[in-house]
């Protein structure tokens, strides 16, 4: 890619996200779901690992998607509407020892429902923490999204928090996990929710999978 056209790829991010977003439609069931449309990019990820804030981030707004301090706090599959291009589905958080177990339960199996069986889904972003290291947890989540053919992408979140060679190592480290899963993206992105870095990057790689103008 030419710096034009690498230019012109963050351009088109940017126009895309700079749209009208707007929640629409909330699930706790998966015969609750709304119909199926355009394309759909989902945000999965531990419980806490800064889903909510990284919607936020990408969509230039600061309450869109709610945040909370207290892990496992998203019951719900949360659905907005990208100028009328692209849905974004903040997805519950797993692997939260505290939740109740069977409201848990319900969570993941609406999650894994969800990802196997939705058309529409384009791609998971799989947010991985990048100050913590890799839990039991999300490798279970790759095996199944490999099983489900569901094309997933690495998102590393709270990359401020990392230094220089720390952030390094937690690259590579993403980079041989996407390698070991072929249902992975190769590329992996790096984003800070606080600072915005990397914000830019993933808004043009998501707006790749949108509908058209």
């Amino acid at each position: 890619m030419t710096p034009e056209e690498h230019a012109d790829w963050l351009e088109a991010g940017r126009k895309l996200f700079a749209a009208e977003c707007k929640f629409f439609y909330a699930s706790q069931k998966l015969d609750q779901l709304p119909p199926t449309a355009g394309p759909e990019v989902a945000f999965a990820g531990r419980s806490n690992v800064g889903k909510s804030s990284l919607v936020n981030a990408l969509t230039g707004r600061k309450t869109l998607a709610r945040t909370s301090a207290q892990p496992g706090r998203t019951k719900q599959l949360n659905f907005f509407d990208l100028g009328e291009r692209l849905t974004l589905v903040d997805m519950p958080g797993y692997g939260y020892a505290r939740a109740n177990r069977d409201v848990k339960e319900d969570w993941q199996g609406l999650m894994f429902d969800y990802l196997r069986g939705r058309p529409t889904l384009r791609r998971v972003a799989l947010l991985l923490d990048a100050r913590i290291e890799v839990k039991e947890t999300d490798g279970q989540v790759m095996d199944l999204l490999d099983q489900a053919a569901v094309t997933f992408q690495i998102v590393l979140t709270k990359a401020d928090a990392v230094t220089g060679a720390k952030l390094a190592a937690k690259q590579a480290e993403a980079a041989a996990l996407a390698r070991a899963h072929p249902a992975a993206y190769p590329e992996i992105v790096s984003t800070s929710s606080q600072t915005g870095a990397g914000i830019d990057i993933l808004r043009a790689a998501l707006t790749e999978l949108a509908g058209p103008a």
